[in-house]
């Protein structure tokens, strides 16, 4: 019996450390995974926000983890300083940051069941006014981001602290890989995880390949990352469900005739 990704090159584009659940997924169903990735993790640049908040942990109420890279970079200094405090809740924002959490021994973990966004973490009962005001708050996250979730905790009365403990960065190569698929009429479909990391690649490509992205079928897990696709101007965005469950689903239920 013919596979649904038989013989289909789909390109990967998540964070190395990220991606092999989906490339193992996508050649389960008889793909060819071809990672690229367009967001490079590495070390925060300035290891003292993080050290700060290991220093006095105890003084927050809810540490909040933004992504499964913002517990793989705290999470063990903080578990190699010191035990986790007793008082302190936990958050994330969706199955892959809790599954991180649970790899280093963190569970009870607060985080939403369907969409697994910062709007989505905001509409639970423990993030509402009467919870959350008054109590400091501590978010682990990447150099930047977006601002919503820290925001909107302070309208609530929260006091909010960022902690960077890591980078995100565009990674040296990996277009010419695109480029060359593309040009052997080899790519068959995009999956993109991130807002960010698709307009890395749309801003790395020349016009040839540019026009080729447009025409090139996108999965997107997230109404976000298609209405960011839909601006640059992208033909073919595809939105899946949730993660990487969702992507696949996607990718297999996908009519590829119309390819």
């Amino acid at each position: 019996m013919k596979l649904p990704l038989q013989g289909r090159t789909i390109v990967v584009t998540r964070p190395r450390a990220q991606a092999a659940v989906l490339a193992c997924l996508i050649a389960a169903q008889g793909g060819v995974p071809v990672l690229v990735p367009l967001i490079e993790i590495g070390p925060a640049d300035d290891a003292q926000p993080l050290q700060t908040a290991i220093a006095q942990l105890e003084r927050y109420a809810l540490a909040i983890f933004v992504s499964p890279n913002a517990v793989d970079f705290s999470v063990p200094a903080i578990l190699a300083k010191r035990a986790w405090p007793l008082g302190l809740a936990v958050a994330g924002v969706g199955p892959s940051s809790v599954a991180a959490l649970a790899a280093h021994g963190v569970g009870s973990v607060i985080a939403p069941s369907e969409r697994f966004d910062s709007e989505a973490l905001l509409a639970l009962p423990e993030l509402q006014t009467g919870q959350i005001a008054g109590r400091q708050v501590a978010i682990f996250r990447g150099n930047g981001g977006r601002e919503l979730l820290a925001d909107t905790l302070r309208q609530r009365g929260a006091e909010v602290d960022y902690v960077s403990c890591y980078r995100r960065s565009l990674p040296a190569t990996g277009v010419s890989r695109l480029s060359a698929l593309w040009g052997e009429n080899a790519l068959d479909a995009l999956t993109i995880s991130s807002s960010e990391g698709l307009h890395n690649l749309a801003d790395r490509l020349d016009d040839a390949d540019r026009e080729r992205l447009r025409v090139t079928p996108i999965f997107v897990p997230h109404r976000r990352i298609a209405e960011a696709a839909s601006g640059l101007g992208l033909r073919r965005v595809i939105l899946t469900g949730a993660a990487d469950a969702g992507i696949i689903a996607g990718l297999c239920a996908y009519n590829w005739q119309q390819s």
